[in-house]
């Protein structure tokens, strides 16, 4: 494997960009071409460190958590209903994941792709916050089974690697009447079930290419990726209180084209 120092720092890049709308695939991959670091234990490992930001959103979430296996009455996302709603989300990306993980792995995990992804959701979310949505989920309970699949369909777009989860997710929970602070806890949320199965059939399928001496690597990676991603998420929450996503929008562009101008 890479010097340890190349796992903190792609363990800093995961856990920042991770719930953010601006890719951490795509970051990840700038990163690892940038620390010379690429190649399928490389495509492993940015996927594996994953399971530290996800750690980081259950700890800060734990009692929505807590709900779905002990139920809150009074809150209606929680027990069976929370489930299956996340159910629906997950639905659609993990299907369409499955039938084309090869082919993702193989044509979209570059430079170029990943820059041409940043710049479509770019444009994506300045029309999105142009336009000026009637709010009618206000909460995370108010959430129904069509918004949760709606945003399970847009889910999809993340495949791209670049375009990111995140900005797919709230974006899609805007458009389908979420606010913007709720669409972003939502697609916190939501994240977990979807990624911790990506990592986890990842891994599965790549484990033989990593050695017993390999694991302090990963290991160093996890932890600095969950402190990275506990400090972001807490933070863009407050940020999303007072901004739009249009300056993501404007760093996304502005890395777009510094990918296609140097690598």
């Amino acid at each position: 494997m890479a010097p340890w120092y190349v796992a903190i720092i792609l363990g800093i890049v995961e856990g920042l960009t991770e719930f953010l709308p601006i890719s951490s695939t795509g970051h990840l991959i700038i990163a690892g071409h940038l620390l010379d670091f690429t190649g399928p234990k490389a495509d492993t490992f940015e996927i594996v460190i994953q399971l530290g930001a996800i750690l980081a959103v259950v700890v800060l979430y734990w009692d929505r958590f807590v709900g779905l296996v002990f139920p809150d009455k009074e809150r209606k996302f929680s027990g069976v209903y929370g489930l299956w709603l996340l159910f629906l989300t997950s639905l659609p990306a993990s299907v369409l994941g499955l039938l084309t993980h090869h082919y993702i792995k193989e044509y979209l995990f570059s430079p170029f792709t990943v820059a041409v992804a940043l710049a479509v959701g770019a444009v994506l979310i300045f029309v999105v916050e142009a336009k000026d949505f009637e709010k009618t989920t206000l909460t995370l309970d108010e959430i129904t089974p069509k918004t949760a699949f709606g945003i399970g369909l847009f889910q999809c777009l993340a495949l791209w690697p670049g375009f990111s989860r995140s900005a797919s997710t709230i974006m899609g929970g805007m458009l389908l009447g979420a606010k913007r602070t709720v669409a972003a806890e939502y697609s916190f949320i939501a994240a977990v079930p979807i990624m911790f199965a990506a990592t986890g059939y990842d891994f599965l399928k790549n484990y033989a290419l990593f050695e017993t001496g390999d694991l302090i690597f990963l290991l160093i990676g996890f932890v600095v990726s969950f402190i990275a991603a506990w400090l972001a998420v807490k933070g863009f929450i407050v940020l999303l209180g007072r901004l739009t996503l249009r300056p993501f929008a404007v760093y996304r562009i502005l890395l777009a084209a510094l990918i296609l101008l140097f690598l």
